[in-house]
């Protein structure tokens, strides 16, 4: 099947220009000025589909490196499986994700990223890697990033939180450190300092403050920031390149920002739901009504500045990359667990259809230029996990994961509007965006258009990534 993509804007990182996609089978097969023959015939005239672009954005398909679909969490599940949750991916212009296989103490890495295939095989609807959280870091583990590595995952999680359940202590973070910097993998970080976090917790719990709201603020920002320096420290020590995922406090985005001044490997990601949600307005609603919006690290005051700072932090590319962390519950059976006591309600949030939208949105407001949107949610990505060439580009040789975005479109988010995820809320419920995806090419397939989704589950192949092509 031959695509042709005419009419429209082809927006990169670095610029925008007007041009004709062609897309040959499963990848791109030419960028041409519009209307060209330079191929030596009517390029429109002898292909299969025509999608008719004018007035509308061309870019690459989005990635978010940071999901958890299916995620085993706090006596639950998160609710979207690898169906679900790439359907609704690929409802809002993301084509490919990246996965986190989760190792909890006592698991073999290899034998849970041999079950995540196993969620993910025959269900996906768009192209899906992996990363892998290690828990419990022995000699065994070890030898286990290297046969990972052999397989396609280049990335390593660890958690300075959450104790029994995924936290390393500095000692074993140092040896996954050394492992990794000897063979190039990327060390991803949960950044928050779990002892301090514990205390404040049940410190509260004993007060007899059990609401919501009470997990942003025993999750403090010196515990964020106290953690992400002490994760450089240990990068630095070590050489390993270092990436800390949802930051969301202005002084953890600072000690990234310091460290990549030295000239370190360390990069920074944060999500949605930092730039534009907050402690006061949604993790302090009335009654249980917060607990939509418990997730790890914490909304943060609004208050305090640090929305403003990350969008900033954005812009001058301390922080270089968006993604979700969509671990979707939904409010009944799942986040009612934690009624009359924060602790208990399972921590995630859900957002992997709306990353794009309101990203964009940055755009319109003028937060970001349309040029670092699309690296911010499609580029950088791709770059930073080893997929640049096949994936976050638009040029011959690449897989034909285009999107199309009609800037004069127009995007309700809410249940029964726009929501194809497995929960029974919006975290974004009432988001207004002045912009609209309008189709979703993935590997050549026309997987959403016309407000219809044409997909299907299986289409998704698994994606063994390079190591970074983004250190320096």
């Amino acid at each position: 099947m031959k695509t042709l993509v005419t009419g429209g804007t082809v927006v990169s990182s670095t610029g925008r220009s007007e041009a004709d996609v062609l897309i040959d089978g499963e990848t791109i097969a030419a960028v041409l000025p519009p209307g060209s023959t330079v191929l030596g015939f009517d390029v429109a005239a002898n292909v299969d589909t025509v999608i008719d672009a004018t007035g509308k954005y061309v870019i690459p398909g989005g990635i978010d490196a940071h999901t958890h679909m299916e995620m085993p969490f706090g006596g639950t599940f998160a609710s979207d499986t690898f169906e679900s949750g790439t359907t609704a991916a690929a409802w809002g212009g993301t084509t490919t994700i990246v996965d986190f296989v989760v190792q909890y103490p006592g698991q073999h890495p290899v034998e849970q990223y041999q079950a995540w295939h196993g969620k993910a095989d025959g269900s996906s609807a768009i192209d899906y890697g992996f990363h892998q959280i290690l828990s419990d870091v022995q000699d065994s583990t070890l030898t286990a990033m290297n046969e990972l590595m052999d397989e396609g995952v280049t990335s390593f999680k660890l958690f300075t939180a959450y104790k029994g359940v995924f936290l390393s202590d500095d000692g074993q973070i140092l040896r996954a450190m050394q492992r990794a910097a000897d063979t190039g993998a990327m060390i991803m970080g949960h950044a928050e300092n779990g002892s301090v976090i514990d205390v404040l917790v049940q410190q509260a719990i004993e007060r007899g403050d059990t609401d919501p709201i009470y997990h942003g603020l025993t999750r403090p920002w010196q515990a964020e920031a106290e953690a992400t320096h002490r994760l450089i420290m240990l990068a630095d020590l070590t050489g390993a390149p270092l990436y800390i995922v949802h930051v969301s406090a202005r002084q953890a985005a600072d000690q990234i920002a310091a460290a990549r001044a030295r000239g370190q490997n360390v990069f920074g990601e944060t999500c949605p739901q930092y730039l534009y949600l907050s402690l006061e307005e949604q993790l302090g609603a009335p009654g249980f009504e917060g607990a939509k919006w418990v997730c790890s690290t914490p909304l943060r005051s609004r208050a305090e500045g640090h929305q403003n700072h990350l969008w900033h932090s954005l812009r001058t590319n301390h922080l270089q990359v968006v993604s979700t962390d969509h671990c979707p519950f939904c409010m009944k059976d799942q986040k009612e667990m934690g009624v009359g006591n924060f602790s208990k309600i399972p921590n995630g949030i859900g957002g992997v259809e709306h990353r794009m939208d309101l990203l964009y949105q940055g755009v319109v407001t003028g937060e970001i230029t349309l040029e670092r949107w699309v690296e911010l949610c499609c580029v950088t990505p791709a770059r930073m996990f080893g997929l640049y060439g096949r994936k976050g580009v638009i040029a011959p040789g690449a897989d034909g994961d285009v999107v199309v975005y009609d800037p004069n479109g127009h995007t309700s988010i809410g249940v029964g509007r726009t929501h194809h995820m497995n929960m029974d809320y919006s975290a974004y419920e009432g988001f207004e965006v002045d912009g609209h995806v309008d189709t979703v090419i993935s590997r050549g397939a026309v997987v959403v258009d016309g407000g219809q989704f044409h997909g299907r589950p299986g289409h998704g192949k698994y994606l063994r990534r390079c190591l970074s092509q983004y250190l320096v």
